[in-house]
């Protein structure tokens, strides 16, 4: 490569270079102007902002005493609700057993009531069926041996039932 190239491609490398810089100070410039116009408008809003944030302290600080008291109140409420709870398991505790004892004895009632009914039953059979049934069987004997005894001889072959006729 030939010298005055060289040399025309560094001036025109140092030409956008300064254009660069000419370009980065007119937006230093304009940030300056803009950073004054805004220092302009905030320092009247100094004296007011600082008012909110003493506001802010304070508001802190009565939120962290309402926290404190709060925290206190909750501990109380949480050890009075243990206390509760424990009387009241002691409570379904007791009802539990007592439950069981009676549901125990109404068992036993309900056995005993279910025995004595079937030796009441029993009772009733043995004493009130067996001898109707006796009297029942006696009464056919005596009617069988009258009807047998009133009949005389052999039955006549009008009389032959329907199980005798099959043998003739």
């Amino acid at each position: 490569m030939d010298q005055m190239t060289l040399l025309y491609i560094i001036a025109a490398f140092v030409l956008v270079a300064a254009i660069a810089l000419c370009i980065q100070a007119g937006f230093l410039f304009g940030m300056y102007k803009a950073t004054k116009a805004l220092e302009e408008k905030v320092i009247p809003l100094l004296p007011k902002v600082e008012g909110l944030i003493e506001t802010a302290r304070s508001t802190v600080e009565v939120g962290k005493k309402q926290m404190v008291d709060l925290t206190g109140k909750a501990h109380s409420i949480l050890d009075s609700t243990k206390l509760q709870l424990a009387k009241v398991d002691d409570v379904v505790t007791d009802a539990t057993s007592r439950a069981k004892v009676q549901m125990e004895r109404v068992e036993m009632v309900l056995d005993d009531t279910m025995s004595r009914a079937h030796e009441t039953v029993a009772t009733v059979h043995n004493g009130i069926m067996r001898p109707l049934r006796e009297i029942n069987g006696i009464a056919v004997g005596l009617k069988t041996a009258l009807s047998h005894i009133t009949r005389g001889g052999r039955p006549s072959v009008t009389q032959v039932t329907s199980d005798e006729e099959m043998f003739i």
